[in-house]
């Protein structure tokens, strides 16, 4: 399990602003691990804005510490930033990586993928209770709002994944690959199945960023 408890460059807990951070979210929670992880949880869904388009290849930006200062990300490093506040508490913690189909999304962020599939969705696992234990802290609670489904929640004792479904009944993401779990932040594996699945995101080289979006905008709030 010590693999799962270390800081790194991605899951980087040692670093002061985010061990402030973490201190903050627990002030008044009880010493129970599984009630300090559900109140980081929630701190990271809903305190960390969901924003596909800021996706960029620089290392930098999966990490922990990126999350919390740019205060918008994606599944990645949200998913990163709870598993480094787990370990930072005592909790291992493994990132999970899976392609998902989305049927809900904004014909602009479709467009711009030029598909359905969401390549490497990040998720993370935590160890309580003796076991693994599923979290997906992706979506925060106004843009779950805006897309008519309910937030994801977290007990601590069920496996928390997407919404197969909206709160109409229609289809929301399945998952459809799955690509493992990992004690780090496989970063030229992500970067290569994002380059192979999305060519042409990636002009001649170099990825080439949206500038300027989010999902929330996109859906016209």
């Amino acid at each position: 399990m010590d693999a799962y408890l270390q800081p790194s460059a991605f899951f980087d807990y040692d670093q002061p602003e985010l061990e402030a951070w973490i201190d903050r979210q627990l002030e008044g929670v009880p010493g129970d691990p599984v009630e300090q992880v559900k109140a980081l949880y929630l701190a990271v869904r809903d305190g960390v804005s969901y924003n596909p388009y800021v996706f960029r290849t620089d290392p930098d930006t999966f990490s922990a510490s990126h999350a919390l200062a740019s205060g918008e990300s994606y599944c990645i490093p949200k998913a990163v930033l709870l598993g480094a506040a787990a370990r930072s508490i005592g909790v291992p913690s493994r990132l999970g990586l899976a392609d998902v189909r989305n049927h809900l999304s904004s014909p602009k962020l479709i467009q711009w993928l030029q598909s359905d599939i969401f390549r490497m969705h990040g998720f993370i696992e935590l160890y309580l209770n003796g076991r693994w234990v599923k979290a997906t802290p992706a979506f925060n609670r106004q843009l779950c709002d805006m897309m008519g489904v309910a937030p994801l929640e977290f007990d601590g004792v069920n496996d928390s994944v997407f919404q197969e479904f909206t709160d109409s009944g229609d289809a929301h993401m399945e998952y459809v690959n799955d690509h493992g779990v990992f004690d780090d932040v496989p970063h030229d594996f992500i970067v290569s199945g994002i380059r192979n699945a999305y060519p042409h995101l990636f002009g001649d080289h170099d990825f080439t960023p949206a500038e300027g979006t989010s999902l929330e905008a996109d859906l016209g709030r």
